[in-house]
């Protein structure tokens, strides 16, 4: 069963949550917050680092290549080096 996005997930910007994923990461990195802490800022983390990979993979699909095949410009799903 699929997960139901929150209005929060739903509305924040791939720049956004990028920069909050920094932000969690960096601070548990310090290593000097209490055990409780740690643990919701490592949720939140988990959660912006899905967040992310979901709008860069709807991102990917929506991009195209145009390509010039016998004279004349098609489309083509972008695809990166090396992907099945």
């Amino acid at each position: 069963m699929a997960r139901k996005k929150t209005d929060q997930e739903a509305d924040i910007q791939f720049e956004e949550a990028m920069k909050r994923l920094e932000e969690v990461v960096n601070r548990l990195e310090e290593g000097e917050i209490p055990l409780e802490e740690a643990i919701q800022l490592y949720q939140e983390g988990v959660t912006l680092s899905r967040i992310c990979g979901q709008k860069l993979d709807a991102i990917e699909a929506k991009i195209t290549q145009l390509i010039e095949e016998d004279g004349q410009l098609k489309q083509k799903p972008f695809r990166v080096e090396g992907e099945i």
